[in-house]
């Protein structure tokens, strides 16, 4: 583990007791406690998406205002999904994003997590599947969308245009140099990952796998990275791919964290999710020399790049941040974290020029 950052599934709506988060309280909070990470070095912000639910179903705007408002971490989503989504317009917004952010955008997407709808999907308008759960429309969609970002022409210039129009196929704008190497495919299985490693993009590992073979969590998890990888290398791309996994880690060190999470730990589980039957990680809450000893010796953490720590971030931002700052005071240093601001910026942008005023005469 080199990087690590916070995946909040920003749920909002009633908190009991007659109080309730809305979703105004939900947005700024998740802009205020991105700016206080940036300040402890914190890599990433990363955001879980949801339509038709009380979530953050429009990540866009909000990676927006967090890039304008830090400096060093990375923003994104876990995942974002593709069946709901327009390639073409979705292509546009992730580039002004990554510009926005001096090339900090982490773009998470993928078939989708389960929904609370079914096929939601095609209310947006997105008809026509031959997969009970419209991965042919996620793949098709996800296709367009890497092509949009690479600059091909998608939409046939009119030169008798009175706006500029050009002859040829004309590509969508604006373009970001470099987008493409920081786009994820979420994957919740072996194959996915192979694939996703082919087609030379990086890996999020799921917070489940399809898979129930009586092994530990976290060794199905890092053979999935290493195949991922291996897949890459076959397939000729140069460099290193990114990798992430997320996990529930919970340091404890206040009598309010060992209320909240004291006894929360457990070992991995087994559920039906979209019919298939999967294993999910287990839940980390101790001290943070327990907590070093326990993540040191999971192998998943261990073969990824980055840890993305899933956040209560109900209880505000004040809480969050102190789980966030015990993780990099106590335990992250011990797991080999670099923290953002030590880490080489992205250097496939140009410069921001500063044009000069424009005078009067």
């Amino acid at each position: 583990m080199q990087r690590f950052g916070t995946l909040s599934f920003g749920h909002y709506g009633p908190l009991g007791g007659g109080r309730e988060l809305t979703a105004r309280d939900s947005l700024h909070q998740a802009i205020d406690l991105a700016q206080g990470m940036d300040e402890l070095g914190v890599n990433g912000a990363y955001f879980r998406v949801h339509h038709f639910a009380r979530q953050q179903a429009s990540p866009m705007p909000l990676l927006a205002a967090i890039a304008a408002r830090t400096k060093h971490i990375e923003v994104g989503t876990g995942v974002i999904d593709m069946r709901y989504e327009n390639p073409l317009y979705l292509a546009e917004e992730a580039a002004a994003v990554d510009l926005i952010s001096d090339g900090r955008l982490a773009l998470g997407v993928s078939r989708g997590s389960p929904e609370s709808v079914v096929r939601g999907y095609e209310a947006f308008g997105y008809t026509g599947s031959n997969d009970p759960r419209g991965a042919d429309i996620a793949r098709e969609h996800f296709e367009t969308f890497l092509r949009a970002i690479e600059g091909e022409g998608m939409a046939e210039g009119d030169p008798t245009s009175p706006f500029g129009g050009t002859p040829g196929l004309q590509p969508i704008e604006p373009q970001s140099p470099g987008l493409r190497s920081r786009i994820w495919w979420g994957a919740g299985n072996r194959d996915t990952a192979e694939w996703a490693g082919r087609i030379g993009v990086n890996l999020m590992s799921s917070t489940l796998l399809t898979s129930t073979d009586g092994r530990p969590f976290d060794i199905l998890q890092a053979e999935q990275i290493d195949a991922f990888r291996a897949a890459w290398r076959e397939a000729g791309h140069p460099g290193e791919p990114r990798t992430s996994i997320s996990r529930s880690v919970f340091p404890i060190t206040t009598a309010e964290e060992d209320m909240y999470f004291g006894g929360r730990q457990d070992g991995d589980q087994i559920g039906i999710i979209d019919g298939v039957r999967s294993t999910f990680g287990k839940t980390y809450a101790a001290a943070p020399d327990v907590l070093v000893e326990q993540l040191l010796n999971d192998a998943a953490i261990q073969a990824a790049d980055t840890l993305m720590l899933t956040i209560p971030s109900q209880l505000g931002v004040e809480f969050n941040l102190r789980v966030v700052e015990s993780f990099a005071k106590y335990v992250a240093p011990a797991l080999g974290w670099t923290p953002s601001t030590a880490l080489p910026p992205v250097t496939d942008l140009p410069p921001v020029t500063d044009l000069p005023p424009v005078t009067a005469g």
